[in-house]
């Protein structure tokens, strides 16, 4: 096999770091998520204009690690594969950065954005319109709907997003045993 393989035939039921680390990344960013919408769903904590960003990262991380785990499962290029775990930690970098700057928002560290969010629906006729934007509810970025030991969601993202970053390093740096 070449060295340009992800794969080196690791003993059976081995898995090379490059295929850890991508699953890992992908469950870890799929939890996230999970409890995310559990929160918003069932607990009924509404996600404002920041916590909405954070999630993107995430729903590009779990698809991104899924193929990569497949690709280095399969044989494929070792360089394309650790592009892609680099990929992954840049996304989760950037994640982690747009998480402190919520937490710093939810601390009154500095100010926030301007939009918020809430439910659009339907606001029915004109001549009720009013009444009906006045029942919006508004979710700021600065108030914490959520803590648990002192952290807020958002100061749990970035520890979140900092784990994701560190295992795709691992993957990048680790290199697969021969058998």
């Amino acid at each position: 096999m070449s060295n340009t393989s992800v794969m080196a035939r690791p003993a059976a039921g081995a898995m090379s770091p490059a295929v850890t680390a991508a699953l890992l990344a992908a469950g870890i960013a799929a939890a996230a998520l999970a409890g995310a919408w559990y929160m918003q769903l069932v607990w009924g904590l509404q996600p404002c204009e920041l916590c909405l960003k954070q999630r993107w990262a995430y729903y590009a991380i779990v698809p991104l690690g899924l193929v990569l785990a497949l690709a280095a499962r399969g044989g494929s290029p070792r360089a394309l594969v650790l592009a892609g775990l680099g990929l992954v930690a840049l996304a989760a970098l950037g994640n982690a950065g747009l998480g402190v700057y919520h937490s710093g928002v939810e601390w009154g560290f500095w100010p926030g954005p301007t939009e918020c969010t809430g439910p659009i629906g339907n606001l029915g006729s004109a001549g009720n319109l009013l009444e009906r934007l006045d029942s919006v509810h508004v979710v700021r970025c600065d108030e914490v709907q959520f803590r648990f030991l002192g952290l807020s969601l958002a100061g749990y993202s970035v520890l979140i997003s900092l784990l994701i970053a560190a295992i795709a390093a691992w993957g990048v740096t680790r290199k697969t045993r021969a058998a």
